[in-house]
């Protein structure tokens, strides 16, 4: 039975890492938990150090191939609570190695609604709820998530390391937007994997002011969210070479921006999600990018 390691937060590491001869260092929260890696930890820090007397039911709701849902099911699965998410229709089946397969295995009970309900459905999904029922919007983009990112924030201050910039990819910008507010001496570089800037800023400022440090990379080519495409899938296994295993689809667009407009030393959150990379190279495969 997978049980979460412990209420608080472990230490991540932090380890040096070269990309075409040019230092970076990497935060390595991928290494905190199983499921729960990388920023999802941080983003649900609230839900793991709450009773679990407090909730009976935890509802979300995204795509099947979410890390935030992965992450959920694990949670609600140490809390015994019962998590029921929420998709669009299911078209194509997933791999036993997928992270819909895997939430599936903790517990999950998907429901899969219409399109043509679904929009007023997720809008519907804060009324008449109970109090021992708790709904996590999509990706976990809540206030809630503030108090984890604050403990990532005080890790990178007490590491004494002598880097002034950070980069974390975004999908609803949660974890960029909160690591921006609580260091506002750093630069925090992202960049939208869903939609483009304005579609981030968005998502961003229904939680907070964006600040000024929070500088978000804009790509010329227009990239489709989880397409496979083959430059992603080369820069994924030329982050490999380094001895990293990083997800496909929010890191190799922002390790891309990266290289190509920035230059000074960086800090790399690695925010976990590499459950979701079996499912992402059957697209890949699919469409003859790779043979492994």
């Amino acid at each position: 039975m997978y049980q979460l390691k412990n209420n608080i937060i472990p230490l991540s590491p932090i380890e040096k890492y070269t990309l075409d001869g040019r230092l970076f260092y990497v935060k390595r929260d991928d290494l905190l938990d199983p499921y729960l890696s990388g920023n999802k930890y941080r983003k649900l820090y609230n839900l793991i150090n709450t009773p679990k007397e407090r909730f009976d039911k935890i509802i979300s709701y995204g795509g099947t191939q979410s890390n935030a849902m992965l992450a959920i099911a694990a949670l609600c699965k140490a809390k015994e609570w019962t998590f029921e998410y929420y998709t669009k229709p299911l078209h194509v089946k997933e791999n036993k190695n997928s992270n819909y397969a895997m939430a599936i295995g903790l517990g999950m009970d998907h429901k899969e609604l219409e399109l043509e309900l679904y929009k007023d459905f997720i809008a519907s999904l804060m009324l008449n709820l109970d109090e021992k029922t708790f709904v996590l919007h999509q990706g976990g983009a809540d206030t809630s998530a503030k108090s984890g990112v604050e403990q990532l924030a005080n890790e990178i201050r007490a590491s004494g390391l002598e880097v002034r910039s950070i980069a974390t990819p975004s999908g609803t910008g949660t974890t960029a937007l909160y690591l921006a507010l609580s260091l506002p001496e750093y630069k925090v570089y992202t960049t939208p994997a869903i939609g483009d800037k304005s579609y981030l800023l968005q998502q961003m400022t229904a939680l907070e002011t964006v600040p000024d440090n929070l500088i978000i990379l804009e790509s010329e080519k227009k990239y489709h969210f989880a397409k496979p495409y083959k430059e992603f899938i080369e820069l994924y296994e030329k982050l490999k070479t380094g001895g990293i295993e990083f997800d496909l689809v929010y890191a190799p667009k922002l390790w891309k921006m990266l290289l190509e407009k920035t230059e000074e030393k960086i800090l790399y959150i690695h925010s976990g999600g590499t459950t979701g990379n079996a499912s992402m190279l059957d697209r890949y495969r699919y469409k003859g990018l790779v043979s492994f």
